[in-house]
């Protein structure tokens, strides 16, 4: 009962349906007056949907330069697991890894490996294809939004969300267990921790040992999201432009990086981008706790606002807008698709 109302009391936890209802009438303004309801194919021609829904996270990292982002390997569904290892050890990633799928939902199905063990299970239990990726040895975890419109040759930064990671810290006395039942937010995480680590909860951690029980910043995972905006400068903004340059027409989505160092990322240097995500992309800092519901509403209608702007620009520069057949189509494979990931 108490998380019951803590979820209703954090508009954060709101179902996704309940959050954006409001923002349901302004797409269908843009709609009406973009005479499609798929107008968000256009806004990053050169990822499928506009990365709006059934994108290839392989796809979208083959946009990138490869100094870029970490070691990936394709696996497609059914693959036997020899096979898998072979392409592991040629591409030299090593233990521990990083195996999510290729197409994907809110970090769902998104697992660090330790074991070919534990990477066995994976596989027998897959039924989509996944990616397998060196693990990012960097500690820090950016969401950058960037937007561009096509007449613009620099973009600009509409805002940062910074990830705080789930974890906990020991006094000597306490489980991990016991740790994870004193806050709320671990506590929504619960069936998840218990099926990863079991028996490990009970383990008493020394006084000030930290232990990461979630290394992903996912908000359905668990991370707090904390709104970073105040981060944005002309040097960061001039990196994010040199990376943006080099993805063939992209205008509208978040980098998702992990870094050193928030002066070494204004240099361009020791970061890697654990995620580009397109039309679908939220301007996550708005999860920041301090923000209310109506900060929330506000941010993502001017995103939304970006986007069709920026598809109504490329449509009239020849990109097209999905039509209703295909859209429903995609549609209901992006259906499909996230029950099997939600099932896994």
């Amino acid at each position: 009962m108490k998380l019951f109302f803590h979820k209703i009391t954090n508009w954060e936890y709101w179902p996704f349906q309940v959050l954006y209802f409001p923002i349901y009438f302004l797409w269908g303004y843009y709609a009406i007056r973009a005479k499609s309801i798929f107008f968000f194919n256009a806004s990053n021609p050169t990822i499928k949907n506009g990365g709006f829904m059934m994108e290839s996270k392989k796809a979208i990292y083959d946009l990138l330069p490869k100094k870029y982002y970490p070691k990936t390997i394709l696996i497609r569904e059914q693959t036997d697991l020899s096979q898998i290892v072979n392409k592991v050890v040629e591409q030299e990633i090593y233990f521990p890894l990083i195996v999510k799928p290729d197409i994907g939902l809110r970090g769902s199905g998104v697992k660090k490996i330790k074991t070919i063990s534990e990477l066995k299970i994976y596989v027998e239990k897959a039924n989509f294809d996944f990616l397998v990726q060196d693990l990012i040895p960097y500690q820090n975890e950016l969401g950058i939004f960037y937007v561009r419109h096509p007449h613009e040759k620099e973009g600009r930064i509409t805002g940062i969300v910074a990830k705080e990671f789930l974890i906990v810290k020991g006094d000597g006395v306490s489980s991990i267990e016991d740790l994870i039942r004193k806050t709320p937010r671990f506590m929504l995480q619960w069936d998840n921790l218990h099926e990863e680590y079991g028996d490990g909860l009970k383990r008493v951690l020394t006084k000030e040992e930290e232990i990461n029980l979630v290394p992903f910043g996912n908000h359905a995972r668990g991370a707090k999201f904390l709104d970073a905006s105040n981060l944005i400068s002309e040097k960061l903004t001039q990196t994010i432009n040199e990376i943006s340059a080099q993805i063939p027409e992209f205008y509208f989505g978040r980098f998702d990086i992990m870094y050193n160092s928030i002066e070494e990322l204004e240099r361009g240097e020791n970061f890697q981008i654990v995620e580009l995500n397109g039309a679908a992309s939220e301007p996550t800092h708005i999860y920041d706790p301090k923000h209310s519901v109506w900060f929330a509403w506000k941010e993502l209608a001017r995103h939304i606002t970006y986007m069709y702007e920026i598809s109504v620009a490329n449509h009239k520069r020849g990109f097209p807008y999905l039509t209703h057949k295909v859209g429903m189509h995609q549609y209901r494979l992006h259906l499909a698709q996230n029950n099997k990931i939600l099932n896994f």
